[in-house]
């Protein structure tokens, strides 16, 4: 089974790349449990199914301290969650943050995580770009999805992961968690 992505850790001087919730593997969700999770500073919002732990860093980029809080669920099919970045969304290209999520993942876990089906978009006005990360372990392969948004003033990711066996429930959850999603 593929380890627990917890630690908030970016290189210095990178923008904040937390890694996912932790990863476990049973039964889903029911629908009926997402309960509306909001990040107080910037008034963005998600339904995550059940109450999230919350975890937030300051990190330094550039010589500037950015805030970042992950608001997360660890259900029985895989973790799941969303990410609020005090920073300009556009600062940097998404796809460099999508290889930035990828690397803190790998740094967090030393298991090594790729994207696929890579492809941007525009959400609400916003410039996004969706992913598939994916890992070939010697244990259980990890799946999921990601989606990076850009705001004027975050950056935002709505993320899924957990193991492959679960993908069809995860992928649910994902639609889910970004029907949900609110950025004001």
């Amino acid at each position: 089974m593929p380890g627990s992505a917890t630690a908030f850790a970016a290189p210095s001087g990178a923008p904040f790349a937390p890694a996912p919730p932790p990863v476990t593997v049973l039964a889903a969700v029911p629908a009926a449990d997402w309960v509306r999770t909001t990040d107080p500073p910037s008034g963005i919002s998600a339904e995550l199914p059940g109450k999230a732990t919350v975890r937030t860093a300051t990190v330094s980029i550039e010589d500037r301290p950015v805030d970042a809080r992950v608001y997360g669920v660890d259900t029985p099919d895989g973790g799941i969650g969303f990410a609020v970045h005090d920073m300009p969304g556009d600062q940097y290209p998404l796809e460099e943050n999508l290889q930035r999520f990828l690397g803190s993942y790998m740094q967090n876990t030393a298991e090594p995580l790729t994207s696929h089906d890579v492809r941007k978009l525009t959400v609400g006005g916003r410039p996004a770009l969706d992913a598939r990360p994916t890992s070939e372990s010697d244990g259980e392969p990890v799946t999921g999805s990601i989606r990076l948004i850009a705001d004027d003033k975050h950056l935002v990711w709505a993320i899924t992961l957990g193991p492959q066996a679960n993908e069809k429930a995860l992928n649910a959850m994902h639609e889910q968690l970004l029907a949900g999603l609110r950025i004001p």
